[in-house]
């Protein structure tokens, strides 16, 4: 059965990054809000964001609040924030695999890929 998960680290400090909002949308001719999350201790979700029936064929976008993150971590950021959302836009092509979105996180970069 396919699956959407994802997992944050905060490259910055070394750390998973824990306590990140996250909001998952389905991207049509709209953009619908499916589900907003916060990563667990270990910078995960709980569980699935998208599984099942739920699971389809389509475009998406995760918007990790990772400025918010880092503020709340006590970071001196300048205003604005030089990473403040980060706004990923990917495809699903098969609604049966399992598609990892991974985030790795600092203040001035970041970087993802399609993990396992």
């Amino acid at each position: 059965m396919g699956r959407l998960t994802t997992h944050v680290l905060d490259t910055a400090r070394g750390v998973p990054g824990a306590g990140i909002q996250v909001d998952l949308f389905r991207v049509d001719v709209d953009r619908h809000l499916l589900k907003t999350i916060r990563t667990n201790a270990d910078g995960r979700g709980d569980g699935p964001l998208l599984e099942g029936e739920a699971f389809e064929r389509g475009q998406y976008e995760l918007v990790f609040h990772a400025g918010d993150y880092f503020g709340a971590a006590g970071m001196t950021l300048p205003e604005p924030r030089f990473v403040d959302q980060v706004v990923l836009r990917f495809g699903i092509a098969d609604p049966e695999a399992h598609y990892h979105v991974p985030l790795l996180v600092s203040p001035w970069s970041y970087t993802t890929y399609r993990g396992s």
